[in-house]
């Protein structure tokens, strides 16, 4: 019977690469979170801009309050609302902050519009 002996160079090469593929692994999970919070602030900043019209529109309260109702609370602190009613329509464009997963990287903001008509 033949032993088979590894060679002493090669040991510890398994957690190596492991430790390696462990760093692309959560580099490519952080880069999948942070796309789900900008799409997430995407759609919230959406959701603010037409609560804001609407509100605006029937006459019902301010954008500000009608916006950030509509929103998440860790996201309306970074939101500012813009515009008011223009002849017979009304125009509230929202600004939302993208949180960063990664400290020190700034992915900027995201801008959502909404255009209704006055309610009268």
């Amino acid at each position: 019977m033949r032993v088979v002996r590894e060679k002493r160079g090669e040991r510890g090469q398994a957690a190596i690469e492991y430790v390696g593929m462990l760093g692309l692994l959560l580099f490519v999970a952080m880069a999948v979170v942070q796309l789900g919070l900008a799409v997430y602030a995407a759609q919230q900043a959406g959701t603010a801009s037409r609560a804001a019209a609407r509100a605006v529109s029937m006459e019902q309260g301010s954008a500000q309050q009608a916006g950030s109702a509509a929103m998440s609370d860790w996201l309306e602190k970074g939101a500012s609302f813009r515009g008011g009613p223009a002849g017979d329509e009304v125009t509230v464009e929202v600004t939302v902050d993208i949180p960063s997963v990664v400290p020190g990287i700034d992915f900027g903001p995201v801008h959502k519009s909404t255009t209704m008509p006055m309610d009268r």
